[in-house]
Protein backbone atom coordinates (compact mmCIF):
# COMPACT_ATOMS: atom_id res chain seq x y z
CA UNK A 1 0.00 0.00 0.00
CA UNK A 2 1.65 3.47 -0.64
CA UNK A 3 1.59 5.97 1.80
CA UNK A 4 -1.70 8.09 1.02
CA UNK A 5 -4.91 6.75 1.38
CA UNK A 6 -8.57 8.19 1.19
CA UNK A 7 -11.05 8.63 3.41
CA UNK A 8 -14.11 10.23 4.14
CA UNK A 9 -13.27 13.52 2.74
CA UNK A 10 -10.08 13.17 3.35
CA UNK A 11 -6.37 12.66 2.33
CA UNK A 12 -4.20 10.84 5.18
CA UNK A 13 -1.28 8.89 5.83
CA UNK A 14 -1.66 5.42 5.63
CA UNK A 15 -0.89 5.36 9.17
CA UNK A 16 -2.95 8.05 10.30
CA UNK A 17 -6.53 6.79 8.61
CA UNK A 18 -8.78 5.60 11.10
CA UNK A 19 -12.56 3.85 10.78
CA UNK A 20 -14.86 3.05 13.56
CA UNK A 21 -15.11 -0.01 15.56
CA UNK A 22 -19.24 0.28 14.15
CA UNK A 23 -18.25 0.38 10.55
CA UNK A 24 -20.80 -1.65 8.92
CA UNK A 25 -18.14 -3.03 6.78
CA UNK A 26 -16.08 -4.08 9.61
CA UNK A 27 -18.94 -6.04 11.44
CA UNK A 28 -21.06 -7.66 8.84
CA UNK A 29 -19.10 -6.89 5.50
CA UNK A 30 -22.11 -4.78 4.24
CA UNK A 31 -20.04 -2.91 1.32
CA UNK A 32 -18.81 -3.55 -2.01
CA UNK A 33 -15.60 -2.55 -3.30
CA UNK A 34 -13.85 -2.05 -7.01
CA UNK A 35 -10.25 -2.13 -8.35
CA UNK A 36 -9.42 0.17 -11.07
CA UNK A 37 -6.00 -0.61 -12.78
CA UNK A 38 -4.34 2.59 -13.75
CA UNK A 39 -1.44 2.66 -16.66
CA UNK A 40 0.45 6.05 -17.01
CA UNK A 41 -1.52 7.20 -14.02
CA UNK A 42 -4.23 6.93 -16.58
CA UNK A 43 -7.75 4.72 -15.37
CA UNK A 44 -8.11 2.09 -17.18
CA UNK A 45 -11.78 0.89 -18.18
CA UNK A 46 -12.92 3.88 -16.33
CA UNK A 47 -16.70 3.66 -18.01
CA UNK A 48 -17.09 -0.11 -17.10
CA UNK A 49 -15.37 0.36 -13.69
CA UNK A 50 -18.68 3.09 -12.61
CA UNK A 51 -21.26 1.03 -14.30
CA UNK A 52 -20.41 -2.42 -11.77
CA UNK A 53 -20.11 -0.28 -8.85
CA UNK A 54 -23.32 1.81 -9.59
CA UNK A 55 -25.30 -1.83 -10.49
CA UNK A 56 -23.48 -3.69 -6.86
CA UNK A 57 -24.42 -0.62 -4.91
CA UNK A 58 -28.13 -0.60 -6.23
CA UNK A 59 -28.35 -4.36 -5.42
CA UNK A 60 -27.83 -3.98 -2.14
CA UNK A 61 -29.60 -0.39 -1.37
CA UNK A 62 -26.06 1.50 -0.72
CA UNK A 63 -26.17 5.05 -1.21
CA UNK A 64 -22.87 6.48 -3.12
CA UNK A 65 -20.91 8.58 -0.42
CA UNK A 66 -20.60 11.24 -3.41
CA UNK A 67 -21.79 11.77 -7.37
CA UNK A 68 -19.30 9.36 -9.75
CA UNK A 69 -17.84 12.85 -10.98
CA UNK A 70 -16.35 13.59 -7.73
CA UNK A 71 -15.60 9.90 -7.02
CA UNK A 72 -13.43 10.19 -10.26
CA UNK A 73 -11.99 13.13 -8.94
CA UNK A 74 -11.03 11.04 -5.74
CA UNK A 75 -9.30 8.40 -7.46
CA UNK A 76 -7.45 10.38 -10.06
CA UNK A 77 -5.44 12.46 -7.61
CA UNK A 78 -4.93 9.57 -4.93
CA UNK A 79 -3.35 8.41 -7.92
CA UNK A 80 -1.05 11.87 -8.59
CA UNK A 81 -0.37 12.05 -4.76
CA UNK A 82 0.84 8.44 -4.67
CA UNK A 83 2.57 9.24 -7.96
CA UNK A 84 1.20 5.88 -9.66
CA UNK A 85 2.23 5.17 -12.58
CA UNK A 86 1.37 1.73 -13.21
CA UNK A 87 -0.87 -0.55 -10.55
CA UNK A 88 -4.24 0.06 -9.53
CA UNK A 89 -6.78 1.79 -6.90
CA UNK A 90 -8.75 -0.27 -4.79
CA UNK A 91 -12.00 1.31 -3.14
CA UNK A 92 -14.29 0.82 -0.93
CA UNK A 93 -18.02 1.71 0.07
CA UNK A 94 -19.33 0.50 3.11
CA UNK A 95 -22.73 1.67 4.88
CA UNK A 96 -20.79 3.13 7.45
CA UNK A 97 -21.26 3.74 11.18
CA UNK A 98 -23.90 2.23 13.11
CA UNK A 99 -25.05 0.22 15.98
CA UNK A 100 -25.25 -3.13 15.63
CA UNK A 101 -28.17 -4.42 14.32
CA UNK A 102 -28.95 -6.35 11.22
CA UNK A 103 -31.44 -4.53 9.22
CA UNK A 104 -29.81 -1.35 7.48
CA UNK A 105 -29.57 1.96 9.40
CA UNK A 106 -31.54 4.91 8.39
CA UNK A 107 -30.00 7.98 8.25
CA UNK A 108 -26.30 7.05 8.01
CA UNK A 109 -23.16 8.04 6.02
CA UNK A 110 -21.66 6.00 4.15
CA UNK A 111 -17.82 5.20 4.33
CA UNK A 112 -16.07 5.73 1.39
CA UNK A 113 -12.10 4.63 1.50
CA UNK A 114 -9.33 3.63 -1.25
CA UNK A 115 -5.55 3.38 -1.45
CA UNK A 116 -3.16 2.83 -4.53
CA UNK A 117 -0.92 0.10 -5.16
CA UNK A 118 2.21 -0.23 -8.15
CA UNK A 119 1.49 -3.30 -9.61
CA UNK A 120 3.05 -4.41 -13.35
CA UNK A 121 0.44 -4.79 -15.46
CA UNK A 122 1.87 -4.29 -18.93
CA UNK A 123 4.74 -6.50 -18.32
CA UNK A 124 2.87 -8.83 -15.67
CA UNK A 125 6.15 -11.44 -14.58
CA UNK A 126 3.47 -14.83 -15.40
CA UNK A 127 2.21 -13.80 -18.72
CA UNK A 128 4.92 -15.29 -21.12
CA UNK A 129 5.60 -18.12 -19.16
CA UNK A 130 1.67 -18.65 -17.96
CA UNK A 131 0.26 -20.14 -14.34
CA UNK A 132 -1.32 -22.72 -12.92
CA UNK A 133 -4.98 -22.98 -11.50
CA UNK A 134 -6.06 -25.64 -8.68
CA UNK A 135 -10.23 -26.86 -8.54
CA UNK A 136 -11.20 -25.68 -5.34
CA UNK A 137 -15.26 -25.91 -4.38
CA UNK A 138 -17.20 -23.04 -4.83
CA UNK A 139 -18.34 -22.23 -1.30
CA UNK A 140 -19.58 -18.55 -2.32
CA UNK A 141 -23.41 -17.08 -1.72
CA UNK A 142 -25.97 -16.88 -4.51
CA UNK A 143 -25.43 -12.85 -5.36
CA UNK A 144 -21.62 -13.69 -6.71
CA UNK A 145 -22.44 -10.92 -9.52
CA UNK A 146 -22.56 -8.27 -6.44
CA UNK A 147 -18.95 -7.02 -6.09
CA UNK A 148 -19.15 -7.66 -1.42
CA UNK A 149 -16.62 -7.01 0.98
CA UNK A 150 -17.86 -10.54 1.99
CA UNK A 151 -14.66 -12.54 0.37
CA UNK A 152 -13.74 -15.10 3.09
CA UNK A 153 -14.98 -18.17 0.38
CA UNK A 154 -12.37 -16.65 -2.04
CA UNK A 155 -9.82 -16.51 0.65
CA UNK A 156 -10.22 -19.91 1.13
CA UNK A 157 -9.94 -20.69 -1.92
CA UNK A 158 -6.65 -18.91 -3.42
CA UNK A 159 -5.43 -20.51 0.06
CA UNK A 160 -5.87 -24.12 -1.18
CA UNK A 161 -4.77 -23.14 -4.68
CA UNK A 162 -1.02 -21.59 -2.94
CA UNK A 163 -0.98 -24.28 -0.39
CA UNK A 164 -0.96 -27.00 -3.78
CA UNK A 165 1.29 -24.92 -5.47
CA UNK A 166 -1.00 -23.07 -7.81
CA UNK A 167 -1.16 -19.24 -8.63
CA UNK A 168 -5.13 -19.04 -8.88
CA UNK A 169 -7.94 -21.27 -7.60
CA UNK A 170 -10.32 -21.98 -10.56
CA UNK A 171 -13.98 -23.16 -8.34
CA UNK A 172 -16.28 -25.79 -9.53
CA UNK A 173 -19.88 -25.55 -8.52
CA UNK A 174 -22.51 -28.83 -9.11
CA UNK A 175 -19.53 -30.12 -11.65
CA UNK A 176 -18.96 -26.83 -13.49
CA UNK A 177 -16.74 -24.22 -13.50
CA UNK A 178 -18.12 -21.19 -12.58
CA UNK A 179 -14.80 -18.27 -11.90
CA UNK A 180 -11.50 -18.22 -10.17
CA UNK A 181 -11.15 -16.98 -6.98
CA UNK A 182 -9.83 -13.64 -8.08
CA UNK A 183 -10.67 -13.97 -11.95
CA UNK A 184 -12.64 -14.87 -14.99
CA UNK A 185 -11.99 -18.24 -16.46
CA UNK A 186 -11.93 -19.05 -20.01
CA UNK A 187 -10.73 -22.19 -22.11
CA UNK A 188 -10.29 -22.15 -26.25
CA UNK A 189 -11.26 -25.60 -27.76
CA UNK A 190 -11.20 -25.92 -31.60
CA UNK A 191 -10.66 -22.23 -32.10
CA UNK A 192 -13.74 -21.27 -30.28
CA UNK A 193 -13.58 -19.21 -26.96
CA UNK A 194 -15.07 -20.86 -24.42
CA UNK A 195 -16.38 -19.16 -21.17
CA UNK A 196 -19.46 -18.88 -19.09
CA UNK A 197 -22.39 -16.38 -19.52
CA UNK A 198 -23.14 -13.99 -16.92
CA UNK A 199 -25.93 -14.68 -14.11
CA UNK A 200 -26.07 -14.17 -10.32
CA UNK A 201 -23.53 -17.72 -10.59
CA UNK A 202 -20.82 -15.12 -11.72
CA UNK A 203 -19.04 -11.52 -11.18
CA UNK A 204 -19.20 -9.88 -14.41
CA UNK A 205 -15.62 -9.19 -14.78
CA UNK A 206 -14.86 -5.69 -16.51
CA UNK A 207 -11.95 -7.59 -18.63
CA UNK A 208 -14.00 -10.39 -19.26
CA UNK A 209 -16.43 -8.01 -21.20
CA UNK A 210 -13.74 -5.76 -22.68
CA UNK A 211 -11.93 -9.43 -23.94
CA UNK A 212 -15.47 -10.66 -25.34
CA UNK A 213 -15.95 -6.85 -27.06
CA UNK A 214 -12.17 -7.57 -28.52
CA UNK A 215 -13.08 -11.13 -29.91
CA UNK A 216 -16.19 -9.55 -31.50
CA UNK A 217 -14.04 -6.94 -33.43
CA UNK A 218 -11.80 -10.26 -34.87
CA UNK A 219 -14.14 -11.65 -35.79
CA UNK A 220 -13.39 -15.00 -33.51
CA UNK A 221 -15.84 -17.61 -32.03
CA UNK A 222 -17.42 -17.32 -28.87
CA UNK A 223 -19.45 -19.79 -26.48
CA UNK A 224 -21.07 -18.44 -23.86
CA UNK A 225 -21.74 -21.46 -21.89
CA UNK A 226 -20.61 -23.24 -18.85
CA UNK A 227 -17.86 -26.35 -18.90
CA UNK A 228 -16.70 -29.16 -16.78
CA UNK A 229 -12.84 -29.64 -15.48
CA UNK A 230 -12.88 -32.47 -17.51
CA UNK A 231 -13.36 -30.36 -20.56
CA UNK A 232 -11.26 -27.46 -19.21
CA UNK A 233 -8.53 -30.31 -19.17
CA UNK A 234 -9.35 -31.32 -22.78
CA UNK A 235 -8.99 -27.97 -23.96
CA UNK A 236 -6.03 -26.82 -26.15
CA UNK A 237 -6.03 -23.44 -23.94
CA UNK A 238 -6.86 -21.94 -21.12
CA UNK A 239 -6.38 -18.34 -19.52
CA UNK A 240 -7.70 -16.07 -17.02
CA UNK A 241 -8.67 -12.05 -16.84
CA UNK A 242 -8.53 -10.36 -13.90
CA UNK A 243 -8.10 -6.05 -13.76
CA UNK A 244 -4.36 -6.22 -12.20
CA UNK A 245 -3.42 -8.92 -14.69
CA UNK A 246 -5.34 -8.20 -17.89
CA UNK A 247 -4.99 -11.70 -19.53
CA UNK A 248 -2.62 -14.40 -18.01
CA UNK A 249 -2.33 -17.61 -19.82
CA UNK A 250 -3.03 -20.96 -17.97
CA UNK A 251 -0.79 -24.04 -18.59
CA UNK A 252 -1.82 -26.60 -15.98
CA UNK A 253 -4.80 -27.88 -13.90
CA UNK A 254 -4.09 -29.58 -11.04
CA UNK A 255 -1.13 -30.95 -12.15
CA UNK A 256 -2.27 -31.58 -15.38
CA UNK A 257 -0.84 -29.70 -18.58
CA UNK A 258 -3.58 -27.38 -20.96
CA UNK A 259 -2.82 -27.89 -23.98
CA UNK A 260 1.30 -28.40 -24.72
CA UNK A 261 2.13 -26.67 -21.68
CA UNK A 262 2.23 -23.25 -22.88
CA UNK A 263 1.02 -20.38 -23.82
CA UNK A 264 -1.58 -20.76 -26.66
CA UNK A 265 -1.74 -18.30 -30.13
CA UNK A 266 -5.52 -17.40 -29.27
CA UNK A 267 -4.61 -16.71 -25.80
CA UNK A 268 -1.54 -14.55 -27.00
CA UNK A 269 -3.39 -12.46 -29.45
CA UNK A 270 -5.90 -11.74 -26.52
CA UNK A 271 -3.32 -10.41 -24.56
CA UNK A 272 -2.12 -8.69 -27.03
CA UNK A 273 -5.25 -7.34 -28.58
CA UNK A 274 -5.95 -5.84 -24.88
CA UNK A 275 -2.18 -4.56 -24.08
CA UNK A 276 -2.92 -2.71 -27.49
CA UNK A 277 -6.29 -1.10 -26.24
CA UNK A 278 -4.88 -0.05 -22.80
CA UNK A 279 -1.51 1.46 -24.36
CA UNK A 280 -4.01 3.48 -26.59
CA UNK A 281 -6.05 4.24 -23.60
CA UNK A 282 -2.93 5.65 -21.52
CA UNK A 283 -1.49 7.62 -24.41
CA UNK A 284 1.44 4.98 -24.89
CA UNK A 285 0.80 4.49 -28.49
Amino acid sequence: MQDIVYLNGDFLAADEARVSVFDRGFLFGDGIYEVIPVVNRVLIDQEYFLERLSNSTREIDLGWPCDASRLLEVVRELVERNQLLEGYVYLQITRGAAPRDFEYPAGVTPTLMAFTRNSAILAHPMAERGVSVAIVEDLRWKRRDIKSLNLLAQCMAKQRARMSGAYEGWMVDEGFVTEGASSSAFIVSNGKLITRPLSNSILPGIRRRVILELIEEQQLTVELRTFTVEEALEADEAFLSSATTLVLPIISIDGNKVGNGSPGPVTRSVRELYLQLVKATAGLS
